[in-house]
């Protein structure tokens, strides 16, 4: 029989637009790999192959089917393997409709632990597929399972796309309760106060989840019933099948405005027989409008928007954000912002790093042959995926993204070190790849592991480093690496000595140092090092700076060593540290921290730092786990026996050691020239002999009356105001008081109280909140013993192994802490916060004699040097592309209002980024490159929005093709693709 599938939309029905669907986990039970060909089927029968073929197959078979796909790590990887006939099918699929690509990143990636940088990239990545292959450009949001939703995502990672909309399923169950009661499910969503309706975005939520209704799945084994409509058989069912259909529609179109429903015909790892769903799919559609009572068709989001669009009704606005989520009472979705954390904090290191690479992939030149950045940027992409940087996979597929992400790495360093060799190489030496012995660069001096700088400098010898600075302004910093002598002088670019201090190595980092060098590489270290060496290193913008580290002469002047005293041989009842404006005061015997004093700017505020974890709660019937934070007690973690602390002091920083309990090891740290303290905690083994998870956090406490109100960042941009035990949407009913007031954090949290602001950042993805106020707190480390029940059946209980000797792991990490007179805390929160997320890069080699000096620049700005970005401005990408066109991604870094001096329009000069070079042409696309930004903005669809008043909204202007300037407003990104008439290479001389 041949079923009527060809019906479009009718404007007196409700119209049921079906969307054939598979959700494919980038990695989550099983790796991505064995996903994608449908290895180890005793943990999950899925094998996307599958999927992919069946449905290719059964699309071509009927014009009228279609499809949306969204994963393009899976669809490289199957599209890479067909056969040129079936790539010309498939290409004609996607022109026709058929088969539509939504979201189109490599993965639908997590929004609560990414950096806004990564979500672009991974999101480019995809795109720049799509259009070279098919040339497509999605439009339309696909994040349907992550859990709880970024306001970044909505106007960065969608409007700023050229997305018309954004469809997800995951939203708190009270939230959805009232919407479903209001007809509130879809929206327009404005994301961000700066950019306000210029980035607004139609967001539609599923009134249940990302699957069909109920009775409506036909995967193989699925117990649905499918229509039986042969009258020579048994149960023929028809009419029965048609009733159910359309009482589910009606149900959802009692909660759903205008007369367009959408069901996500689909679910995880489906359509593995496609023909199975489509068969039934073809039957309804036939069977439902001979019936007549509501049209059905075949559609995709895109289609469906459209017809939302169509509609011309007035949408309610939404602002802010949907975090935290929790789908029933009790369960959280809040402890996944903390879980697996050196794995948060190796991805969010190595995003820096790729940043860098790129910069100066592009200064040397892109090889076409040798080592690129590719392999990192792959790995990257897929960490993104909300089932990897969320730290909700299973301990194998962990691995397997590390892994990944190690050998992007390695490749990525050669790059470094061949690029940094040419910028560094004076051209009138000749060869400069072969001048000097190749850089090393140290990913491991994290744990005090760093080869090259703990070689013993023998006769004539001396350590070379290079510091290259990837900001777009100076930068005067302190660099810290283990040697292994006392008896050293530093010399700055013009070989002048300049300070520098020497700091034991206490019996902590050594530890900490030989286990962990011996689990990740296999071998002992072979010496040890005797001390840290610090100096402040001045280093240009987008440019580096060289410094030559010599054993001492008699006659030199040589590092300071610093003065280290225990606070037990003090009859002082406050000890005070900190060399500059900055003074943290300790009571003596407790060892505890009490107050905060900055001279320059008068601050003078008591503080305290300290620890506690909460057990994990085991219950049956939910407990805590790699999603779910459910907190069963607090337990305030007190030093254990002698307080006892160690003080050591220099020239240019000071430090507090503080050993609280065999497993919590934190040095707090205060440069002179610096105006914030830094910790760095280890944490670790977690001890759970006791049968009890625990879940580590910090605290900062001050005594500002903060009116239960705190500020969280959005995947690193925009800070979004919190109010504890409140949502803006309903009214809260609370029934986990901690859990629930749990926010993501990348980049920081501050609290406020009128006159002064205190400002904590970190390092890596984490959970927080303000629980009491004047407070700020950070989840730092989990680890669980029972499985939340949430799908991944593993307990979060990480351990790294020595051979068969396992233990707990150990996390080490920094936060950042400061306090400032209100209004101020903003120029270090966005400053110090580009400067974490891309620390200066060190490269490392040896010198005979002055051979470095003679024949290598000591110091070079890739930009103009008289010229710096401004102050409220980054360079997020500058990567030359395959095609030789360069990728340029600038960043306004301030939101309106944020900052007295630098919420305003920012300028920046390109020609004087690019002073060697002669810029032919230069365009403006939308922000993953696949189009240009005034094409995007013609497409736009505006849409009516109830309640809608803002300010006027800032935003920079054409680029004036002599002048070659761009204007930012804040909290803008613009993109460009730049080209050059020659590529001049510039003189190092």
């Amino acid at each position: 029989m041949v079923y009527d599938t060809c019906h479009k939309i009718q404007p007196n029905k409700i119209n049921v637009h079906l969307v054939p669907h598979s959700h494919d986990d980038v990695g989550w039970l099983k790796t991505v790999d064995q996903y994608y060909t449908g290895a180890n089927n005793s943990i999950r029968g899925a094998c996307v192959q599958n999927v992919l073929d069946s449905v290719i197959s059964a699309l071509i078979d009927d014009k009228n089917r279609k499809f949306i796909y969204v994963e393009m790590a899976f669809f490289q990887r199957w599209w890479n393997q067909q056969s040129e006939m079936l790539k010309a099918k498939v290409k004609e699929l996607v022109n026709t409709g058929q088969l539509e690509f939504i979201n189109g990143g490599m993965c639908m990636h997590d929004e609560a632990t990414p950096h806004y940088i990564d979500l672009i990239d991974q999101t480019t990545l995809g795109h720049m597929f799509i259009k070279r292959e098919f040339g497509k450009k999605p439009r339309v949001g696909w994040q349907i399972d992550p859990f709880g939703h970024s306001a970044v995502q909505a106007y960065l990672l969608g409007a700023e796309l050229g997305f018309d909309s954004l469809f997800f399923a995951r939203m708190d169950y009270q939230d959805r309760e009232k919407r479903k009661n209001e007809k509130t499910l879809e929206v327009v969503w404005q994301g961000s106060k700066s950019l306000g309706s210029s980035s607004q975005l139609f967001t539609g939520i599923f009134p249940r989840h990302y699957d069909p209704p109920d009775g409506f799945t036909f995967e193989i084994n699925d117990v649905s019933a499918p229509i039986q409509d042969d009258e020579l058989l048994f149960d023929y069912n028809v009419q029965e099948r048609v009733n159910d259909f359309v009482d589910a529609a009606i149900a959802q179109a009692n909660v759903t405005r205008t007369n367009h429903i959408m069901w996500a015909m689909g679910t995880d790892f489906r359509y593995q027989y496609a023909v199975s769903w489509f068969r039934q799919i073809d039957k309804f559609i036939h069977y439902v409008n001979l019936d007549g009572r509501v049209n059905a068709l075949y559609s995709t989001p895109s289609i469906y928007t459209d017809a939302k669009h169509a509609a011309d009704e007035t949408w309610p606005l939404k602002t802010d954000d949907f975090f935290p989520y929790a789908d029933k009472i009790n369960t959280y979705w809040t402890g996944y912002f903390t879980s697996r954390p050196t794995f948060k904090d190796y991805v969010r290191k190595m995003s820096g790093y790729y940043l860098v690479a790129r910069q100066l992939e592009f200064y040397k030149g892109r090889n076409s042959s040798g080592p690129n950045t590719d392999a990192l940027a792959d790995a990257l992409a897929i960490a993104q995926h909300h089932d990897a940087v969320s730290g909700t996979q299973r301990q194998h597929v962990a691995s397997d993204y590390a892994l990944r992400i190690g050998k992007g790495y390695a490749e990525a360093e050669k790059v470094v070190a061949s690029s940094l060799a040419f910028l560094t190489a004076l051209r009138s030496s000749g060869n400069h790849e072969n001048s000097v012995g190749t850089f090393q660069q140290c990913p491991l001096l994290n744990i005090s592991y760093c080869p090259p700088s703990e070689a013993v400098l023998s006769d004539g010898k001396s350590l070379v480093i290079v510091v290259y600075n990837p900001l777009g302004w100076k930068r005067e910093e302190v660099v810290r690496i283990p040697v292994s002598s006392h008896e050293l002088i530093v010399l700055d670019s013009d070989g002048k000595e300049i300070k520098s201090q020497l700091l034991p190595i206490f019996n902590a980092s050594l530890n900490m140092r030989n286990y962990h060098v011996k689990a990740y590489l296999g071998i002992s270290p072979s010496s040890t090092p005797q001390y840290w060496l610090g100096f402040t290193a001045s280093v240009p913008p987008l440019g580096f700076s060289t410094y030559i580290i010599s054993s001492a002469k008699h006659t030199d002047t040589r590092s300071t060593m610093s003065t280290v005293w225990t606070s037990d041989s003090t009859s002082d009842k406050t000890v005070v540290i900190g060399g500059g404006n900055l003074k943290l005061h300790y009571a003596t015997y407790e060892g505890k921290l009490t107050h905060y004093i900055n001279n320059r700017n008068l601050v003078e505020e008591s503080i305290e730092h300290s620890y506690s974890y909460y057990s994990g709660h085991n219950s049956t019937n939910q407990a805590s786990g790699a999603y779910i934070f459910r907190p069963s007690g607090t337990f305030p973690i007190k030093s254990e026996g002698q307080k006892a602390f160690a003080i050591i002091k220099g020239p240019i920083m000071d430090e507090v050691h503080q050993e609280l309990n065999p497993w919590i090891y934190q040095v707090t740290r205060v440069y002179k020239e610096k105006e914030h303290a830094e910790v760095e905690f280890t944490i670790g083994p977690i001890p759970i002999d006791d049968g009890v998870g625990k879940e580590i956090t910090t605290q900062i406490t001050t005594n500002f009356k903060t009116n239960k109100t705190f500020y969280i960042d959005s995947n690193g941009r925009d800070f979004i105001k919190r109010v504890r035990d409140f949502r803006t949407d309903w009214d809260l009913q609370i029934n986990e008081p901690v859990a629930g007031n749990y926010y993501p954090i990348n980049l920081g949290a501050y609290v406020e109280d009128g006159t002064m602001e205190l400002s904590v950042l970190v390092d890596r993805a984490v959970g927080g909140s303000s629980l009491v106020d004047g407070q700020i707190e950070l989840m730092l480390h989990r680890r669980l013993l029972f499985d939340d029940v949430k799908g991944v059946g593993e307990v979060l209980n990480e351990t790294i192994c020595v051979l068969d000797d396992c233990k707990g792991l150990v996390v080490q990490g920094k936060f950042y802490i400061r306090i400032d007179p209100m209004g101020d805390g903003a120029k270090w929160r966005r400053t110090f916060g580009q400067e974490i997320y891309s620390p200066l890069l060190l490269a490392f080699a040896e010198q005979d004699g002055n051979d470095w000096k003679n024949s290598h620049a000591s110091s070079l700005s890739m930009i103009d040097s008289s010229y710096s970005l401004p102050n409220n401005t980054a360079i997020i990408t500058l990567q030359e592309l395959e095609s030789g066109t360069i990728l340029l991604r600038l960043a306004h870094l301030y939101e309106v209002g944020e900052d007295k001096d630098y919420s305003v329009m920012a300028s920046v000069e390109l020609k004087k980024l690019f002073p060697n070079r002669k810029i032919s042409k230069v365009r403006e696309m939308n922000l993953s490159g696949n189009q240009e930004r005034g094409e995007m903005e013609k497409k736009r669809l505006n849409w009516k929005v109830k309640d809608s008043s803002e300010a006027k909204i800032v935003r920079g202007g054409g680029v004036d093709p002599e002048k070659l300037v761009v204007e930012l407003g804040p909290m803008e990104i613009r993109t460009f693709f730049i080209d050059f008439d020659y590529l001049m290479m510039f003189a190092s001389e």
